[in-house]
């Protein structure tokens, strides 16, 4: 599903370069829940802007269900997130001008779904999360939980084939970290969606079927 090969990116700050990755590969195969733990500064958030094409490598390439990600001009590599991604964040990002449901619909109405299957969807989503019910809510009523529920519904309302959570517990309590991550793989696994969660905490990482980890741009594990 997830193919990455020979992988280098170089930033320069001031006339000084500093190589972020040099030569990483790995793979993830369909519907495997993969964790890349690694300290904070180790890439991870860059190395999730590459695999989406957010941004771009100096070298090596990216390969979703075997498109080159990188091959593509920027209106495909749009469309591609669009249609094959979804994304969690640490700090939810949700739009707070947007209800609940309007947040978790967003998606598909994107992919051009029709707003009755997508008011569908969103019902099934909410249910499935625990927020049954709180569909017209505003997300600065919810809790830090209910909110990153709701970004994991926003993330997989639009089957995506991939899905790339981004610390998605960093900005919870441990125990809320710790219902939040377990709703998160399991939907993934029951809608064989190919998941990367970086993280630099062990306790998330063990979740996963497979732990990499990402030290000084190399990837160590099973």
């Amino acid at each position: 599903m997830l193919d990455v090969r020979q992988l280098r990116k170089t930033y320069r700050t001031g006339g000084v370069a500093q190589t972020v990755f040099d030569d990483l590969s790995f793979s993830v195969r369909d519907g495997e829940v993969v964790a890349l733990l690694g300290a904070s500064g180790s890439g991870k958030t860059t190395l999730l802007n590459l695999l989406s094409g957010i941004d771009s490598p100096d070298g090596g390439s990216v390969h979703i269900e075997g498109v080159d990600v990188h091959a593509q001009g920027e209106p495909q590599r749009t469309l591609l997130r669009r249609r094959r991604i979804g994304f969690v964040f640490q700090f939810f990002n949700l739009i707070p001008t947007l209800t609940v449901g309007e947040n978790i619909a967003l998606p598909m109405e994107l992919n051009g779904t029709s707003p009755s299957r997508a008011a569908n969807r969103v019902q099934e989503l909410l249910a499935q999360v625990g927020l049954a019910g709180m569909a017209d809510r505003y997300p600065e009523t919810l809790s830090g939980g209910e909110q990153q529920r709701t970004a994991v519904a926003r993330a997989l309302a639009h089957g995506p084939k991939v899905l790339l959570a981004d610390e998605p517990t960093g900005n919870l309590d441990e125990t809320t970290a710790d219902q939040v991550i377990a709703l998160l793989s399991g939907l993934a696994r029951a809608q064989r969606t190919t998941m990367v969660l970086v993280t630099h905490s062990r306790r998330v990482a063990d979740s996963a079927d497979r732990v990499l980890q990402l030290t000084r741009g190399r990837l160590v594990g099973g």
